[in-house]
């Protein structure tokens, strides 16, 4: 079996090692960011609002530091925003958590609106234009669902006719697109909500359980899956209607096997890929391996 070494993409600067790491993603830019922490949230009771730091690496390697002040969530979804600012998102919306779930902030860490987008996140990427996609596990029949920063509902799922959408798996967000791989049957749904006469195309797929999808041109590339399976890599070819699947190998950390769980990103024609501690990204770009 055909094995591909993730590439290192970015590190958290050793200077902010000793904090806790409650998330960390890639931006739809290619910035690499962490929301630190002094120490870990405990389980159970009521959150208090903590001072968290963000740490950014862009792709050139340079770093930029925003304190943000009051954070609500225990275990939080982040992304940046085209403007400088931040989203902070609970996972879970319960009780008190519900109404201030999203946080937005400016650039300089000050909190600006909150609001709700429902329980259960399994995914949030912001895109280009500032939206929020958000993608719900199975403890939330929302499905996939598109939010202006301000909290307003731009598109959702619920009439778009996808088959057995009940776990959004995989969300891939570039540009004001997204890409989507849900549970139960797995079809690659391709999500254009600015394309008036096809908003959405949803594909016939046989890989199953991915977590992280990567599209370029009428290629696509699968990452993870059940058990054994979390580091497969399945590749394909898009048709009108399916993909056709192609070979199959294992994506790899860039210094070898490691255990523990995984946090991946999926951005256009990339996936970015997190081991624990969480303090370094690889990617797998599939328009460089065509």
């Amino acid at each position: 079996m055909q094995k591909t070494a993730l590439i290192s993409y970015a590190h958290l600067p050793r200077a902010h090692h000793d904090r806790h790491v409650l998330a960390s993603t890639v931006d739809v830019f290619g910035a690499a960011h962490w929301l630190l922490a002094e120490r870990a949230p405990q389980p159970g009771g009521d959150v208090r609002p903590f001072d968290a730091l963000v740490v950014s690496v862009d792709p050139g390697g340079n770093v930029e530091l925003t304190a943000l002040s009051a954070v609500r969530a225990r275990w939080p979804h982040l992304d940046r925003l085209p403007d400088g600012g931040f989203v902070v998102a609970a996972a879970r919306a319960r009780r008190y958590e519900d109404a201030n779930q999203v946080q937005v902030f400016d650039a300089l860490g000050r909190e600006t609106s909150s609001f709700s987008v429902g329980d259960a996140i399994e995914h949030l990427l912001v895109d280009e234009a500032g939206h929020i996609w958000v993608g719900h596990f199975d403890e939330n029949p929302a499905g996939i669902r598109r939010w202006s920063a301000t909290g307003q509902l731009a598109w959702t799922s619920d009439s778009a006719r996808i088959p057995g959408l009940f776990d959004c798996y995989a969300l891939n967000v570039s540009g004001t697109a997204a890409w989507a791989c849900p549970y139960t049957d797995f079809p690659l749904v391709e999500i254009r909500p600015n394309r008036p006469d096809r908003p959405v195309t949803v594909r016939a797929n046989r890989v199953r359980g991915a977590h992280a999808v990567a599209v370029h041109g009428d290629r696509v590339a699968f990452y993870g899956g059940y058990g054994e399976e979390r580091d497969r890599l399945a590749h394909g070819k898009l048709t009108e209607t399916c993909v056709e699947q192609a070979d199959v190998g294992l994506l790899t950390l860039p210094h070898g096997p490691a255990s523990g769980r995984r946090r991946v990103v999926s951005r256009g024609s990339r996936i970015y890929v997190q081991a624990e501690p969480f303090i370094a990204w690889g990617v797998f770009d599939l328009g460089a391996h065509l």
